[in-house]
């Protein structure tokens, strides 16, 4: 169990720090394009988006933990990659197709999102080991 909570703690430390970079810097002059579909910064809601983060990292890293029997770091980027596909195919192009963003914002979601998952996957893959405590279904 320590280890699944370590890993929690690592991927929204991860997460958090990607999406600053992501979002607060490398992404910032594509969203100075598009003022009118963003709160101004005073307005962020900063603690409802941690909370966010937070869940999300429990619910990954718990999928993980309970529901993989085999468990390393190949298992955990294969998770990463097809969470990320799924989560970012939403959140890129889902948004794109009801919100007035540019292409290139849907674009950028999806490959960040893939990009955090992966690297969610990574931590993981490394850090959870063992058998997973859910019993395998019968077959």
């Amino acid at each position: 169990m320590g280890k699944t909570i370590g890993a929690i703690v690592a991927v929204f430390v991860a997460w958090t720090a990607m999406d600053f970079v992501i979002h607060g810097m490398l992404l910032q002059s594509l969203y100075a394009k598009t003022p009118d579909l963003w709160r101004p910064q005073e307005e962020y809601k900063t603690g409802l988006m941690f909370f966010v983060t937070i869940v999300e990292a429990i619910t990954f890293v718990s999928v993980y933990s309970f529901f993989f029997k085999e468990k390393n770091l190949m298992v955990g980027l294969k998770y990463g990659a097809l969470f990320g596909i799924g989560t970012g195919i939403s959140m890129g192009y889902g948004s794109f197709s009801y919100m007035p963003i540019p292409y290139y914002v849907a674009l950028s979601w999806f490959l960040a999102t893939l990009a955090e998952a992966l690297v969610a996957g990574a931590i993981v893959g490394a850090m959870v080991k063992g058998e997973s405590p859910v019993a395998a279904p019968a077959e």
